[in-house]
């Protein structure tokens, strides 16, 4: 038996409504909003300069780690980092001054400021 779009908005339609007493479809969690959101970590971003990094080491293997005669490959490693520092701090300033997203620490802040309503919608 399918159902079709129509009619399967009618069937929740019914499923929800008290025609029958209590609802067929009973919520296992109260329907409002909680007064705090979890506090999640900003995701970790992928790893950069592995392949400097991989240069560098097979460079200190066959020179048995000797720094002098890695220089080059040491200097395009730093210069590496210090790029992706600069672009990672450019991304977080402008996280940072962009609206609509709040952190957790914000939200939560605010809710506590402003509750929600106790009962249910």
């Amino acid at each position: 038996m399918s159902v079709q779009g129509a009619s399967v908005e009618a069937l929740v339609r019914r499923l929800l409504s008290r025609e029958r007493g209590k609802p067929a479809l009973k919520p296992n969690k109260p329907l409002c909003l909680k007064n705090q959101v979890t506090n999640r970590r900003p995701e970790k971003g992928e790893a950069t300069c592995i392949t400097e990094m991989s240069i560098l080491m097979a460079c200190w293997k066959q020179n048995d780690f000797n720094n002098t005669l890695c220089s080059k490959e040491v200097s395009t490693f730093y210069r590496c980092i210090e790029n992706a520092q600069a672009e990672r701090e450019k991304a977080k300033n402008q996280a940072a001054g962009q609206g609509g997203r709040l952190l957790p620490k914000q939200a939560n802040k605010l809710l506590k400021r402003y509750p929600n309503l106790s009962g249910e919608i």
